[in-house]
């Protein structure tokens, strides 16, 4: 086994909101394949452009030891795999482990003795040791910690987030053995910029990745309960907010969507992982439930609202403007405003969603649903600022009323205008 990191060959496997950043940066310091089973992303990606935009062009040219490739043998030479898979849940909210299962078959065909595996997509504690490695002995005929070993070491990408990025966020890592924890440690010691946290084990590991957005999710469910609260006592949720954000240890949270690929996702599986071992959890599945129903509360809402102005329900028109899960992204993944749309169509209304930065294709791939590429004036009874991108908020409250008829609702779910320029806020 070769611990030399003159030596290393690194190969990313998965090239998405995770992937791609991870193989630019170690692209910067060594040799890296960056591996997709996506042709047209490898293909995008070998023409210098990114989709999900976490890479700018001149970010991809930087990685001057990277290439790409969605032919499998071309990483077998590797010696260092990273595995980036999205890791989600099924319509049960039951954890869905295939595409992980599926690298792992893969990385057996290629993997060689003395090769080390890392994974970093968010599994309950235990899953890597109990459910990525056995698939990759039983079929590369290889044992684990004699002939090939592993580690773990969580993502912590924000999509969209300029500031806090890969190399500015403190890396968990951990290892398989002591020597291979020392060397995984090392290996991103070299690209991340914020330094390591050397986990004692992989299920340590494992466990404070997921707890980290578990506590987040459960943070902003208590949030959405004040603010569900405050309607009903007509308390404005943000003054609420600001007032008792004078105090030293208020923790600084707004109520909202809890959409994406992380936060409304990674909690299930650590219930999951409970109930298997005799624990039913509560608290965390009382939060999952408070945010999932989100969506649904704000249409509501808006049909209250629409009613008490007088306005027909019935075929109403409603603009949602902005459909990705967090502003200024264009990630769609398991965005919370699918749930708003549905619950409105579900009173007959008429809806339109407009969204700069989403992918009209792979909205409509994944969502059936259709986004209108321009704004129509004075034709609206309601419109929802569903999320707080730059172009909305520069449009000003002025031009987003003027898409209103004259008698129409503005429900700014963001707090993207002033309290006393919207008619409903969540």
């Amino acid at each position: 086994m070769d611990l030399n990191l003159k030596n290393l060959n690194i190969s990313v496997i998965g090239l998405g909101y995770v992937g791609l950043p991870l193989a630019v940066e170690f692209g910067k310091k060594y040799p890296t394949l960056g591996f997709d089973i996506n042709t047209s992303r490898v293909s995008e990606l070998q023409k210098g452009q990114d989709s999900t935009l976490e890479c700018t062009p001149e970010e991809l040219s930087q990685a001057c030891k990277l290439t790409y490739t969605s032919q499998l043998e071309d990483i077998q030479d590797c010696n260092f795999y990273v595995v980036t898979v999205p890791t989600p849940v099924n319509f049960d909210n039951v954890p869905d482990l295939t595409p992980l299962k599926t690298a792992s078959a893969a990385l057996s065909k290629v993997i060689s003795k003395g090769d080390i595996v890392v994974f970093e997509s968010t599994v309950y504690p235990g899953a890597t040791e109990e459910v990525c490695i056995p698939i990759i002995e039983r079929m590369s005929g290889l044992k684990f910690n004699i002939d090939f070993f592993a580690g773990y070491s969580p993502e912590r990408i924000n999509p969209g987030d300029k500031i806090n990025k890969l190399t500015t966020i403190i890396k968990i890592t951990s290892g398989s053995t002591p020597e291979i924890a020392d060397y995984i440690d090392s290996v991103y010691n070299t690209i991340i910029d914020a330094g390591t946290h050397k986990a004692s084990s992989i299920k340590v590991a494992e466990a404070a990745k997921v707890i980290e957005n578990t506590q987040r999710d459960l943070n902003i469910a208590i949030i959405n309960e004040f603010a569900k609260i405050f309607n009903k006592l007509d308390i404005d949720t943000e003054e609420v907010l600001n007032a008792a954000g004078t105090k030293w240890n208020f923790m600084q949270f707004k109520p909202g969507l809890v959409g994406g690929h992380c936060i409304s996702i990674d909690p299930y599986y650590l219930t999951h992982k409970a109930k298997e071992v005799g624990y039913f959890p509560e608290v965390i599945l009382a939060g999952r439930r408070i945010n999932d129903g989100m969506g649904s509360y704000v249409a509501t809402e808006m049909v209250k609202k629409l009613a008490s102005h007088k306005i027909h329900i019935d075929n109403a028109k409603i603009l949602v403007m902005g459909f990705t899960f967090k502003a200024d992204c264009p990630d769609v993944r398991n965005t919370k405003i699918i749930d708003i749309v549905s619950e409105l169509n579900s009173f007959n209304i008429d809806v339109d969603i407009y969204d700069p930065w989403a992918n009209p294709q792979e909205v409509e791939n994944e969502y059936s649903v259709k986004l209108v590429d321009e704004l129509k004036q004075a034709h609206y009874d309601g419109i929802i600022v569903a999320v707080d991108h730059s172009e909305f908020k520069n449009m000003g409250i002025k031009k987003v009323r003027a898409l209103g008829k004259s008698n129409h609702i503005v429900y700014d779910v963001k707090y993207v205008f002033a309290l006393e320029d919207t008619d409903i806020r969540l």
